[in-house]
């Protein structure tokens, strides 16, 4: 049984390193950023990718983007830093952990009497506790998620939602992790989730090198395998959760909730406090981020599968209905139906990072 030991993300003293994850799994590649522009492309372009791990990778753009600005007094840096955020915060709309992350930081620095070199040193520090906080929670919703996965359990996975997804060990993967290192035998089966195959080229990767054993299928085989009783529990991230419990999660995840409803199999949503957004009453009034149609038709940037005139739509998220989630695996625990007033009972507020002794575990 191999450790869980990928590191999407470092702090190396004056720059952020990550693994360029455009380029696995053909390569390991990783990428030294010292601007926020240079973070801000990273994200756009899906570098480093997944909700908590672009919440990190902004928090430390904000120091970066900080860094070499001069301020005259304790309002301009305030002032300065609120630009460089609002700029970051741009780079994708449908993850709130980004603009948790960013305005963690901008709402604790306000609180401090401090003058800007001193800022900016909080500031850098603040985004080391995020960093923390998410390799934190990572554990703990690996724990609560390991608790309903039973030997011998195959599990179906959609997007990537492992060590690169995060900081730390994951969310939906990183449940499967743990359970797998506490000895129970279990398989997963992995939806490529088209168009950008980030469980065909990350996730299986991912499982490779924990050497946990799993198949991969396409994404329109996943209702199949659920009918031929392949499937038995249904383990998704999450993007942005609205206070009634609806999900934006990767493009594809509301058709393997219809198809996991329908055949009776449990579909859980593994998501930090972070994901929650008690400010959007449902799922509607969630920002869908649309992207480059090239994405759909050109394969790895070179093999092009359709006409050239082709027409292109390319949303990258979609919404899934709350009456569809079994339950919500969270770093306090799992949450079940009914969702409606559940959510404001846990700590949803820009608190960074959460003690031990608050978790009850």
């Amino acid at each position: 049984m191999k450790d869980v030991m990928i590191k999407s993300i470092e702090w190396n003293g004056d720059h952020l390193r990550i693994i360029d994850q455009t380029r696995i799994p053909g390569k390991l590649t990783y990428l030294d950023l010292f601007t926020a522009e240079d973070i801000y492309d990273s994200i756009r372009r899906l570098s480093v990718r997944g909700a908590p791990a672009i919440g990190v990778a902004a928090a430390y753009g904000l120091y970066l983007g900080m860094k070499g600005k001069s301020s005259k007094d304790r309002n301009d840096f305030l002032k300065k830093t609120t630009s460089v955020a609002d700029y970051l915060s741009g780079a994708r709309p449908t993850a709130i952990n980004l603009n948790w992350a960013l305005s963690s930081i901008i709402n604790r620095i306000r609180e401090l009497q401090l003058d800007p070199d001193e800022l900016l040193v909080e500031v850098l520090n603040l985004a080391r506790e995020i960093h923390q906080d998410d390799i934190d929670r990572c554990e703990h919703i690996g724990r609560f998620g390991a608790t309903l996965i039973k030997s011998g359990d195959t599990i179906l996975t959609h997007c990537n939602t492992g060590a690169l997804a995060t900081a730390g060990i994951g969310t939906a993967l990183g449940a499967v992790y743990t359970a797998f290192q506490q000895g129970r035998p279990i398989d997963v089966m992995v939806d490529e989730t088209r168009p950008l195959l980030q469980g065909a080229r990350l996730t299986m990767w991912e499982l490779d090198q924990a050497g946990i054993p799993a198949t991969l299928i396409t994404d329109s085989m996943a209702a199949y395998a659920m009918q031929k009783g392949k499937v038995d529990l249904v383990l998704v991230g999450a993007d942005r959760i609205a206070a009634n419990g609806d999900v934006a999660n990767k493009i594809g995840t509301y058709q393997l909730a219809i198809a996991a409803h329908y055949h009776s199999i449990p579909f859980y949503v593994t998501a930090p406090l972070s994901s929650f957004d008690l400010s959007l009453s449902d799922g509607d009034q969630i920002p869908i981020e649309e992207r480059a149609g090239e994405e759909v038709g050109i394969i790895w940037d070179q093999l092009k599968i359709t006409t050239p005139n082709a027409k292109y739509w390319n949303p990258a998220f979609d919404v899934t209905p709350s009456e569809m989630v079994h339950g919500f695996i969270t770093e306090q625990g799992i949450i079940y139906p009914p969702y409606k007033g559940s959510f404001e009972n846990l700590q949803l507020n820009n608190k960074i990072y959460l003690k031990q002794e608050e978790l009850n575990l």
